[in-house]
C-alpha cells in the first residue's frame, strides 16, 4: 500500500531536480562541471587504496556494533514521549527534510545574484552536490537493506523487506540525516572559526536526536547516515579546493575523508 509520504517525497524529489538544474544553470559551477564529477565519483571505488577499503571495513563493523545496542536504546528514549514537538527535535526533523538543502543553496545562489559574491555560488553548487550524492547512496541502501523501522514493532533485526514505495520498511540509512550532515559538512568546510564549524554540526546532531526520539530511526541507522553525509560533503568540498575563481581561492576543508 502507498503511503501519502511516499507521493510527498516524490513530489519534493522533482521540485528538487527542477531547482537544483535552475541553480546549476546560473552558476559558473555548472552542469558540464556536474556531470563531470559525477562521473569522477562514480568511479572512486577503483581508485581506493587499502586504507579506504579499510576506512570502510570500520564504517561496517561500527554499524554492526551499534545495532547491538539499538533496542535497549530505543526502550530507553521510549520511556518519556514528552519532547516529541518540542522546538529542538522538532527543528532538527525540519532541517533534515529534502526542503532544507533547496532553501539553503537558493539563499546562497540569491546571495550570489546580488552581491556576486562567488563563495555563494561555490557553496550552493556544492550543497545541492553533496546532498544528490549522499541521497542516491542513503536511497539505494534503504531499498537493499529494507529495515524495519522502529515503530512497525517488528524488532531491531528485521531485514530484507524490500519494497519500493512502503516507507515503513526504509529505516537504514536515514535520509533526514544524511541530508543533515551533507549541509552541514559543506557549511563547516567552508567557514575558517573554528567554533562556526562547530556550530554547523548542531542542527545535524540535533536531526539525529530527532529520528531517533521520534521513533523514526534506529541509532545504527542515524550514525552510518551521519557518516555518509560527512564522507561524500567531505568529498566534494576537498575537490573544490585547488579551485580558484576571480583568483579567490577556495575556502580549506577538514582533512579526513572516508571516501564513498
Amino acid at each position: 500500500m502507498v503511503k501519502p509520504l511516499s507521493k510527498k517525497i516524490f513530489l519534493q524529489n522533482i521540485f528538487y531536480f527542477l531547482f537544483s538544474t535552475i541553480i546549476l544553470a546560473q552558476s559558473s559551477y555548472n552542469l558540464s562541471q556536474f556531470k563531470n564529477e559525477t562521473l569522477d565519483f562514480i568511479k572512486q571505488p577503483t581508485k581506493w587504496q587499502n586504507e579506504d577499503w579499510l576506512k570502510v571495513g570500520l564504517i561496517g563493523a561500527g554499524t554492526f556494533l551499534a545495532m547491538q545496542f539499538d533496542q535497549s536504546i530505543r526502550d530507553e528514549v521510549m520511556k518519556d514521549r514528552s519532547y516529541y514537538k518540542s522546538f529542538p527535535i522538532e527543528f532538527g526533523r525540519i532541517y533534515g527534510e529534502l526542503t532544507s538543502p533547496i532553501l539553503i543553496a537558493g539563499a546562497f545562489g540569491l546571495h550570489n545574484l546580488l552581491s556576486e559574491n562567488e563563495s555563494s555560488k561555490k557553496i550552493a553548487f556544492e550543497i545541492l552536490q553533496t546532498t544528490f550524492y549522499a541521497g542516491v547512496i542513503t536511497t539505494g541502501l534503504k531499498l537493499a537493506l529494507g529495515r524495519a523501522r522502529p515503530f512497525t514493532e517488528n524488532g531491531s533485526k528485521d531485514f530484507g523487506n524490500w519494497s519500493l514505495l512502503d516507507d515503513s520498511f526504509h529505516s537504514l540509512p536515514s535520509g533526514h540525516v544524511t541530508v543533515a550532515f551533507s549541509i552541514s559538512t559543506v557549511l563547516a568546510n567552508n567557514s575558517h572559526s573554528t567554533w562556526l564549524k562547530i556550530l554547523c554540526y548542531v542542527p545535524a546532531f540535533l536531526t539525529a536526536t530527532s529520528r531517533v526520539y521520534q521513533d523514526k530511526h534506529w541509532f545504527s541507522d542515524v550514525l552510518l547516515s551521519g557518516v555518509i553525509g560527512y564522507s561524500v560533503g567531505t568529498w566534494v568540498t576537498s575537490k573544490h579546493e585547488s579551485i580558484s575563481i576571480s583568483g579567490i581561492p577556495s575556502m580549506n576543508r577538514i582533512n579526513f575523508v572516508v571516501a564513498f
